[in-house]
């Protein structure tokens, strides 16, 4: 099962190398989460305590089984005993014992052990569906950082053109040297802009790759993920699956299962103990057993029926501890449902909000640039002054950069959506 579980992975990495070695290749969300799930330490992190857990069971189930001891003991008195032990004598022993009864200690304790698993299983579901959710959520910030760069460009050549041109008005004393430093107050500071998108999108790309656990280069992206805007959610479904589903809460429903079997193990304590043992003694008048003169074998079976009557008080605090951790963890699961429940709504009104406010943003796209053909053409015959050409130019980057924001948003609130659902 393990070599197959290699073989696969490794498999998947050759098919993915090959694949970034052609050329025109383009990688999407999914395939970057699979990256990351492959390749990053905390699942593997997560993966071994799966593991750990595991050997919990195997050392729970080991009450079942009997135990086998053997021993050899050499003696040496002062002199004889008067009941015949040689001065100079060894003992060989063995013994198998095997519990019968211990008040279902043994039976609740793998309940509990095996409940720990399914902690640990859900665990590591939690995790894998927080390492998508960010290889999502850092994707998402290199496709918002590469269009505001676009508008950025945009922005930048408009204004190199407008200021171009006004050098040109100003050589023929079309405009002053006044208006002609504001077109180049604003090119300027077009191009800070623009440096700066630059600056940001290099690091939102190195952002992606650490999530990613790989190289990835803006080259790779074709963002095909974000052309179409999210569909609307029925919050009702999504509430109903988050409760059934989430691995968090499960984790936690687990825990309290585990702490009840722990609590019905601790109250093992109070019942009896049946044991059967049976053992074997080889006495011998010799350092070296059976090279000596005389030898006493012995086979002995027994049936020991043993009970505790007091211990200190620790039967009662461990029954009590277990039972307080129980509670415990039924009020952490209640507070984080409640927090669950609030979170999902709260996204459903921001996810609703983002997409209506991306079609309020694509509106004011078009009437911004509309606006600028107006003043365009306006400027040109003499009838706009420069800083209402400035102001249409600035306007339409606002609108670009608003709609860019909006769906980020759209997309920011859906990829949580998602997740608060385990639905990656």
């Amino acid at each position: 099962m393990k070599m197959s579980l290699r073989l696969e992975r490794v498999l998947f990495l050759f098919v993915v190398f090959l694949c970034c070695a052609s050329s025109g290749w383009a990688i999407d969300l999914a395939g970057m989460q699979k990256l990351a799930l492959n390749n990053r330490q905390v699942i593997s992190q997560y993966m071994t305590s799966l593991q750990q857990s595991e050997k919990d069971i195997t050392l729970a189930q080991g009450g079942y089984y009997p135990s086998v001891n053997i021993g050899y003991t050499a003696n040496s008195l002062n002199e004889a005993t008067p009941l015949g032990e040689a001065r100079e004598n060894s003992v060989v022993a063995g013994s198998i014992s095997w519990n019968i009864f211990s008040g279902f200690r043994d039976k609740y304790n793998v309940q509990s052990a095996e409940k720990q698993r399914q902690v640990a299983e859900y665990q590591l579901e939690g995790i894998r569906q927080d390492v998508q959710l960010n290889v999502a959520l850092a994707y998402l910030t290199v496709s918002e950082r590469w269009a505001n760069r676009q508008v950025a460009e945009t922005a930048f050549q408009t204004l190199e053109k407008v200021y171009r041109d006004g050098e040109s008005r100003f050589q023929v004393g079309l405009i002053g040297r006044n208006d002609l430093l504001k077109f180049r107050v604003d090119y300027d500071n077009a191009d800070i802009t623009l440096k700066a998108a630059d600056a940001g999108l290099k690091k939102s790309v190195n952002g992606l790759a650490r999530q990613v656990g790989s190289e990835i280069k803006l080259a790779d992206l074709d963002f095909a993920d974000f052309k179409n805007l999210p569909s609307s959610v029925n919050k009702d479904e999504y509430l109903h699956k988050m409760l059934v589903a989430r691995s968090e809460i499960k984790a936690l429903e687990s825990v309290i299962d585990a702490n009840r079997a722990r609590s019905t193990a601790a109250k093992s304590g109070y019942y009896p103990k049946l044991d059967v043992v049976g053992s074997y003694s080889n006495y011998s008048d010799n350092y070296i057993n059976s090279s000596g003169s005389s030898k006493d074998e012995e086979y002995r079976a027994q049936l020991v029926l043993s009970m505790n009557l007091f211990q200190g008080f620790t039967t009662e605090a461990s029954v009590a501890r277990a039972k307080l951790a129980t509670r415990s963890a039924q009020y952490e699961l209640d507070e984080l449902k409640n927090g669950l429940v609030t979170e999902l709504n709260n996204l459903y009104i921001d996810f609703e909000v983002s997409l209506e406010n991306v079609g309020v943003a694509r509106r004011s796209i078009e009437q911004a640039e509309e606006n600028l053909r107006i003043t365009q053409l306006k400027y040109n015959e003499g009838l706009e002054r420069e800083s209402d050409l400035l102001a249409a130019i600035t306007n339409l980057s606002r609108a670009k950069y608003n709609h860019v924001a909006a769906l980020q948003t759209a997309f920011l609130n859906n990829f949580k959506l998602i997740r608060m659902v385990d639905g990656f």
